[in-house]
């Protein structure tokens, strides 16, 4: 039974850090098994929050150096992980999301793989989105294959992160898409409370709930939308930062208001026939809105081991990588939308001498 060692690389689009998980998998049968071996999370210095969160404003010349030198740094953080003589063979990059409007062709994330791979002189597969796009797809969401292959046993996967996604079979087809916005829009409230976030979602519990605001949040377009679909920046910040941007409600209130939201369309997205349900991400440490989903989801609600919960999109990122570089499928037309399923990735061969 063969065994791959692989770190996988994931920046979300919340910027509380970058993940890092060197992943063991290896297959008997038709059987995937995975095992975190060492993971990481390094907080972004001040200067890569500003850079990332402002790159969208760049002119071409200086996004594209910009790349480059992240695509440097990642390489950089990936010699410190495994500086205590760790050796994975291959490093799958999911980068950082700059653009990602998949009607109009695009998505770009940020973080050279050809740099990547010179700084750290490992073999690097990168850019999983573009084709998927370039196939009519979202691009978005690409963990449903890596919640079909290790994670099947759940009726539901829910990754509460920046964004709030769903995985879960249906006719035989692995569906998902964006559900909401969850800790890219709850960071942004608790920063102007001089919070870099709300712990353990204290400061909602304190608030009440705005119903024209709800209201207002619950009317977006977009939830309305079937599946596949996707969320970027570029929606949040057209349709729903205006909408919580009214100072005449208090933060407590709004951020509230936003977590009956969150719980809300999640529940709505969830067949009453299901069972269990697997969160993870940072917003399962939430313990308010995980009380709220608890209240309005009518499922079974399963948190793992707290590296699961931080990591898991860096396994299966890890796993899409190896599953490219094997030439195998790693992303589903059910979930994306586009004409085929594909294997998605740039991939940079470093040739070890």
């Amino acid at each position: 039974m063969k065994i791959y060692n692989v770190l996988g690389i994931m920046s979300g689009t919340s910027l509380d850090g970058l993940d890092l998980a060197l992943c063991r998998f290896s297959k008997a049968g038709r059987e995937w098994q995975y095992n975190i071996v060492k993971a990481a999370t390094i907080s972004y210095p001040e200067y890569w929050h500003d850079q990332l969160l402002n790159a969208h404003k760049l002119s071409l010349t200086e996004f594209l150096l910009l790349h480059r030198k992240y695509g440097q740094f990642l390489g950089e953080q990936v010699n410190k992980f495994c500086a205590d003589g760790l050796n994975p063979e291959l490093i799958a990059s999911h980068g950082h999301t700059i653009f990602h409007r998949p009607s109009e062709g695009l998505t770009f994330q940020i973080g050279d793989g050809a740099a990547l791979a010179a700084t750290c002189q490992i073999t690097t597969v990168c850019d999983f989105r573009s084709f998927d796009v370039a196939l009519g797809g979202q691009g978005a969401p690409l963990v449903p294959i890596g919640d079909e292959l290790l994670f099947g046993n759940y009726d539901y996967c829910l990754n509460l992160g920046g964004f709030a996604n769903i995985s879960y079979r249906l006719n035989n087809h692995r569906i998902a898409y964006d559900i909401c916005p969850v800790n890219t829009v709850i960071n942004y409230l608790a920063s102007h409370a001089g919070y870099a976030y709300d712990d353990k979602g204290e400061i909602g519990r304190s608030g009440k709930i705005i119903v024209p605001l709800l209201e207002a949040l619950d009317s977006i377009a977009y939830y309305d939308a079937p599946p596949p679909k996707s969320l970027g920046r570029e929606w949040l910040e057209q349709y729903f930062m205006p909408l919580i941007s009214n100072s005449r409600y208090s933060i407590p209130d709004r951020i509230r208001t936003v977590y009956q939201h969150i719980a809300g369309r999640i529940a709505s997205s969830i067949s009453k026939n299901k069972q269990t349900m697997l969160i993870t991400g940072g917003g399962a440490f939430n313990e308010f809105l995980i009380e709220l989903l608890k209240e309005m989801a009518g499922c079974k609600i399963i948190l793992p081991d707290e590296t699961l919960i931080k990591y898991k999109e860096a396994l299966i990122f890890a796993f899409l990588g190896l599953l490219r570089y094997n030439r195998e499928i790693n992303c589903l037309a059910s979930v994306t939308g586009a004409k085929t399923d594909s294997s998605s990735g740039l991939v940079y061969l470093i040739k070890k001498r």
